[in-house]
């Protein structure tokens, strides 16, 4: 394709993840077809990267499996894990529409959902995931795609954005492309959603903005740059909550999560001297940051069968099985020897879980083992680094997801969602809640796309 594309689009996005996938299907759905620009050769985004696992309040199916849930609970396990900083109205209205937003998705778009209701993440109260089968963020954007191509929204890939383009006045008027020959397009539209990801596969965004993180393993998207918060930036927006992100851990070697379900369910991660270091329970996004101040940046992530029951029913933890990274043990000194660890440290350390687990107290770091059976062999292990999955700093919003500028008010015509905007964690990895991520690329995806339709 080449040379100047000719009319006005209502609403352009940029940006084919979850977020600018489901702003398309809203605008569609509220009467503008819309354009996606995506400069993959195949849509991914993070989405691809994640579990599939969405929040959402007081759906149905949650009702179908007898679990009592609504938005005011969610909201309240949004601002008690980021100690009320954030932005509580977005809050609430995100939570508010969480669950017709999952249920929108599955009922007119046939994005296929089940509830997780197997283990109860940390943070949660209730069990409010909605997973694709097999629990991965691929099927979820396979649905996805499926649904934009049903609804005849058009989806340019290999389409590179330059800059979004502006009016005397400072609204958006349409933006600069180039396609994969080089070819540069001018593309028209009455309103623009910037759906294009953060800022994690910058480096020194990340050196800048959460230098504690410099060193982790990258497992976001290639195409986290920053685009749209630069672009947002030049046009005049404020930028919120950059100290904001999503961390894990993940396989060293293969540079797979390792799902949490694991440490959940009773495991717990130790350094190089065997010995634990934090209260794995407080949340994974926080535990990658303890686990990147250990010696190496390394930890071992220390479970058993009963532990990895639930990891087994991920297709991503068959893949960390696959990978021959998960070590074992018939006993702890097998395990430490395989592992490279001290089997004397490492059996007092699990000799100290042991006895928390018979009692009813919290551990010297605050966890709580109560009713937590205790390890038994044959032991696991698994090898683990920090990983920056996704930032949750970005463009702010409000609750329409239009961008606001530095004085608080709305820029004519543009709309963020996802990891271009703000997220719900606020300024730091410990106000990250599970599920975040998604949560806030569909909801605000659908708020974008709904008002930029209205434009």
């Amino acid at each position: 394709m080449s040379g100047v594309e000719a009319g006005t689009h209502p609403v352009v996005v940029v940006g084919a993840g979850a977020a600018g996938l489901t702003a398309a299907l809203a605008a569609r759905d509220a009467g503008a077809p819309g354009v996606v620009l995506e400069r993959d050769a195949a849509p991914a985004g993070n989405t691809a990267l994640t579990l599939g696992m969405l929040p959402g309040a007081g759906t149905r199916f949650q009702r179908a499996a007898g679990i009592e849930d609504d938005a005011e609970l969610f909201l309240a396990d949004i601002l008690a894990k980021a100690k009320g900083r954030t932005d509580h109205d977005l809050a609430r209205a995100i939570t508010a529409a969480s669950g017709p937003a999952v249920e929108w998705l599955a009922d007119r778009h046939g994005v296929a959902f089940e509830l997780l209701d197997d283990i109860l993440y940390p943070g949660h109260s209730r069990h409010r995931y909605h997973v694709p089968p097999g629990r991965t963020g691929t099927a979820f954007m396979a649905d996805l795609l499926a649904a934009v191509s049903r609804a005849g929204v058009q989806l340019i890939t290999r389409a590179t954005v330059e800059a979004p383009e502006t009016d005397a006045a400072g609204r958006v008027t349409g933006v600069v492309w180039r396609d994969e020959a080089g070819g540069r397009h001018h593309t028209a539209c009455r309103a623009l959603v910037l759906a294009s990801g953060g800022y994690g596969a910058d480096p020194e965004a990340v050196i800048r903005h959460i230098p504690e993180m410099a060193g982790a393993v990258h497992g976001g998207h290639h195409g986290s740059r920053g685009d749209a918060l630069r672009w947002g930036e030049r046009l005049g927006a404020a930028l919120v909550d950059l100290g904001g992100y999503q961390g894990h851990c993940v396989a060293d070697g293969p540079d797979l999560p390792v799902t949490w379900a694991v440490i959940i369910r009773g495991g717990v991660q130790v350094a190089a001297d065997g010995r634990r270091f934090s209260n794995e329970m407080r949340g994974y996004s926080e535990q990658a940051h303890a686990v990147a101040g250990q010696a190496g940046g390394v930890a071992w992530t220390i479970y058993d069968r009963r532990c990895e029951e639930p990891a087994l029913t991920f297709r991503d933890y068959h893949r960390v099985l696959a990978s021959g990274v998960v070590a074992m043990g018939d006993t702890v000194e097998d395990l430490a020897r395989a592992c490279g660890l001290p089997a004397g440290a490492l059996a007092e350390t699990l000799a100290e879980v042991e006895a928390v687990t018979r009692g009813h107290a919290p551990d010297r770091f605050g966890r709580v083992f109560d009713g937590t059976p205790p390890l038994q062999p044959p032991f696991r292990a698994v090898r683990v680094r920090a990983a920056l999955f996704h930032t949750q700093g970005g463009l702010a919003i409000d609750t329409r997801a239009q961008v606001l500028d530095r004085a608080g008010r709305p820029l004519p015509g543009l709309f963020a969602a996802g990891g271009a905007a703000r997220g719900l964690s606020g300024p730091a990895a410990w106000g990250y809640l599970g599920g975040n991520g998604l949560l806030t690329a569909v909801v605000p995806g659908r708020f974008a796309g709904t008002a930029a339709a209205a434009c």
